[in-house]
């Protein structure tokens, strides 16, 4: 018996509509495989820059801040300053030149403190450095005690080169200094810390002899100024002698960009999943 045949219209439209389905799927399949094998490519981006390690010397400012301080006339251009008035300002100029140095600063007048533990922030010291004042340690002069106290500082420190500057305008006040000046040499003998003295005023102000001998025993220089001009020179000399020397390593900064082909990946194969179920696929 023959059986009676069945018409199905439009027969065209259904086998083009499952065609254009399965390159759908087959596209969203082999993209999600291509996109994932680039992610664990992990493609990357090399950027070149310049390192600069902090190969500095490590430095203590010891500074007197002692009322002899508070005369006026150092500064011809600006009669009405304080001799610490001037050395704050040479001070300030003197660390912002020694951006890879590890700065201490060390104030003294009758007795001595660490204003500073070392640091590289320059604007942290030069903050410290512009809120001090004269008579903030007492108004005598305990010179020994302040060289001990900014050999202490550096022995904190892990640098061989270390360095420390000493700006008085005073004598050592008898009665006051509790340490003797030998102790004080020994010590920064002993922590290899060159010291560069320097005497403001006019050298019957302060104690040369002690300056040259500290100076002469650590290694370091001993200096002297009579006005500002002076001491403003003396600092660029010292930051002449002890330079920092830096050396400049190149080095590579890489950027990845595997997130953009996982993520399309994952949306990709997501895709193909669910049009997979949705087509009644096991």
């Amino acid at each position: 018996m023959r059986l009676s045949s069945i018409y199905f219209p439009h027969t065209a439209q259904f086998l083009k509509k499952s065609l254009s389905s399965s390159k759908l799927m087959l596209f969203l399949k082999w993209f999600g495989i291509v996109m994932l094998i680039f992610t664990l490519m992990s493609p990357v981006k090399e950027e070149p820059y310049t390192l600069e390690p902090k190969d500095g010397h490590e430095i203590a400012l010891i500074l007197d801040t002692s009322e002899s301080m508070s005369a006026m006339g150092f500064d011809i251009a600006n009669i009405e300053f304080t001799r610490f008035d001037v050395v704050k300002e040479i001070v300030s100029d003197f660390i912002k030149e020694r951006k890879n140095d590890n700065i201490g600063l060390v104030v003294f007048g009758e007795f001595s403190f660490i204003a500073s533990p070392l640091t590289y922030d320059e604007n942290i010291l030069n903050k410290i450095v512009s809120q001090l004042y004269i008579g903030i340690a007492g108004k005598y002069t305990a010179l020994n005690t302040a060289i001990a106290q900014g050999v202490d500082l550096l022995k904190m420190g892990k640098s061989k080169s270390k360095v420390a500057i000493l700006l008085t305008d005073g004598y050592s006040t008898e009665g006051i200094d509790k340490i003797p000046l030998d102790i004080s040499i020994e010590m920064a003998k002993k922590e290899r810390v060159k010291i560069y003295p320097i005497g403001i005023g006019a050298p019957n102000e302060y104690n040369a002899e002690v300056l040259k001998r500290v100076a002469k025993e650590s290694g370091g220089v001993a200096f002297g100024a009579t006005n500002a001009g002076e001491l403003r020179e003396i600092y660029k000399k010292i930051d002449e002698i002890e330079k920092s020397k830096i050396k400049n390593r190149e080095s590579k900064y890489l950027t990845y960009y595997y997130q953009l082909p996982l993520f399309l990946s994952f949306i990709s194969l997501m895709l193909y999943i669910f049009l997979r179920n949705k087509r009644g696929y096991a």
